[in-house]
């Protein structure tokens, strides 16, 4: 599928519900997945410098394999108590696994570092929190949800590996595939330390800038040719996602569709699960399609959206000014 064509988002896997957050005194939020009753999870963690919570939960060898929601955020180590106020408001809809105590939410989350996202007036030290978790669960919806500089995707900037002065700005997006019975969507929020590619094209859309600022360098490129950056502090990148489908899996096929997730990223994101980057995808399978699994094509399916909701969240962004300098999104640089 052509990236100009990207259509649908997370949403349409059917039972699932979007919401984001993004915070008024700085440029961060989160967003959040919530699944219908059933839905089965699981996480494949690709990158070198991760910031996760119940990820070992995932693993196929542990008990409990549904799970309530899965949230995104912002605010690096920080943002993972966003995922509290997604458990205080699961609580509250009585959402949980049963204990025969009291029904306990489970809530994997991922987080991304955009700490050195700061405009004038802001507040360096907002970050997204428990209340922020909260509000995006109120927002969920099943309409098609906001993309670019919102929720998890907020502050996500991506081509850091040659100084922030020279990166672009990141963001959040949304793709859906559908084939006969299945469909697979995913939701990406892109915060690469590499380059972001049109898969479809080969053409770069963002990434680390020339040292006048006006054209892409090409980090790989620029790499192999012997170049080197300014080494960012390991975990001050990551792409962090949700890929999820109508389809009945296991948890050890849950987390094969999260593994095959990550080609999606590895065809846009130059380079991509490097040591400087977290990369983490999340699986979700609902299970309100019956039909006979054919898990070799919804592994297909998955890394097509992941792809195309990577492509989709730098298309989506938009330029910012911090109090470091201008962040150009892809739609303000001419490639």
């Amino acid at each position: 599928m052509p990236s100009s064509m990207i259509t649908g988002s997370m949403v349409d896997v059917p039972g699932l519900l979007v919401g984001h957050f993004t915070l008024k005194e700085r440029l961060s939020g989160c967003s959040v997945v919530l699944s219908p009753p059933g839905a089965v999870g699981a996480v494949d963690v690709r990158g070198a410098a991760p910031g996760t919570r119940e990820t070992d939960l995932l693993d196929p060898s542990n008990l409990v394999d549904k799970v309530h929601a899965v949230v995104l955020s912002g605010g690096s180590a920080f943002g993972l108590d966003a995922a509290t106020g997604v458990v205080r408001w699961l609580d509250e809809q009585g959402i949980g696994f049963e204990t025969g105590y009291g029904r306990v939410p489970i809530v994997p989350a991922a987080v991304l570092f955009d700490l050195p996202v700061v405009r004038t007036g802001d507040d360096p030290q907002a970050r997204p929190g428990a209340d922020a978790g909260y509000a995006a669960c109120q927002a969920a919806t099943t309409a098609r949800p906001a993309a670019g500089n919102v929720g998890a995707g907020a502050g996500a900037c991506v081509g850091k590996l040659f100084d922030l002065d020279r990166c672009m700005k990141g963001g959040i997006g949304h793709a859906s595939v559908r084939v006969g019975p299945w469909v697979v969507g995913a939701l990406v929020a892109c915060n690469a330390v590499g380059d972001v590619l049109d898969p479809a094209t080969g053409q770069l859309l963002a990434g680390a800038r020339t040292a006048d600022g006006l054209q892409l360098l090409d980090t790989q490129r620029a790499l192999l040719a012997g170049e080197r950056g300014s080494r960012p502090l390991p975990g001050t990148n990551t792409t962090i996602g949700v890929v999820a489908t109508n389809a009945t899996l296991t948890k050890a096929q849950a987390k094969r569709l999260a593994m095959s997730a990550h080609d999606g990223l590895a065809r846009s994101i130059r380079p991509a699960h490097t040591p400087l980057d977290g990369d983490t995808l999340f699986a979700l399978a609902t299970g309100t399609e019956s039909s006979p699994v054919d898990l070799m094509l919804l592994t297909v399916m998955a890394a097509e959206a992941t792809a195309l909701a990577t492509v989709d969240a730098i298309r989506q962004a938009r330029g910012i000014r911090t109090v470091w300098g201008d962040i150009p999104a892809a739609k303000d640089l001419a490639t």
